[in-house]
């Protein structure tokens, strides 16, 4: 396999910590397209929405998943990537799309645990879980759309990885390949 493997789910899923693990155990680069924003943009999530507004940044958070993706590259997207359909367009025709899925309630407490409120501003204004509960009722069908697997990620971040290689050495099985790293 050497397409790239994306990330999806909610903030708090774990996209970046199991990103890291996955692309390490693959022997795979790793980039993070919120990461690569505010490095290009020199600007947080935040900044960036109180500057141009949601829609300013999902457009600036589509370039950012097109400049990241690569072979050989496991991608954490941001939470809201799955909103854009050109970008699960994009994601399932050019790689492996695993969804990270995780309840609201485990997905509060993360996000409780490591606040990073200057780099994710809250989409509803509400409290956390809450938030968390409008979320991914607004967006479950659409990571239901772009993934190729659904993950459970409510588990320890090397549980969840293992259980993305079984995954992908799967589909490599069905198409002749072995994995590589």
């Amino acid at each position: 396999m050497t397409s790239p493997v994306f990330l999806i789910g909610a903030r708090g899923c774990g996209k970046t910590t199991v990103g890291a693990a996955l692309a390490q155990a693959l022997g795979y680069e790793f980039r993070d397209t919120d990461h690569h924003l505010q490095q290009v943009t020199g600007k947080t999530v935040a900044d960036i929405v109180a500057a141009e507004g949601w829609e300013g940044f999902r457009r600036r958070e589509s370039a950012s998943l097109m400049a990241v993706s690569a072979p050989q590259t496991v991608i954490a997207t941001g939470g809201g990537m799955v909103l854009a359909e050109r970008n699960r367009r994009f994601m399932r025709e050019q790689g492996a799309v695993i969804w990270l899925q995780a309840n609201a309630a485990v997905l509060a407490t993360r996000l409780s645990a490591y606040p990073q409120s200057a780099q994710r501003p809250t989409l509803t204004g509400r409290p956390i879980t809450e938030e968390m509960s409008e979320v991914l009722h607004q967006r479950e069908a659409l990571y239901r759309d772009a993934a190729h697997h659904i993950i459970d990620a409510m588990q320890a971040p090397e549980r969840v990885a293992a259980q993305i290689l079984t995954a992908l050495a799967r589909d490599d099985g069905r198409k002749g390949v072995s994995l590589t790293g």
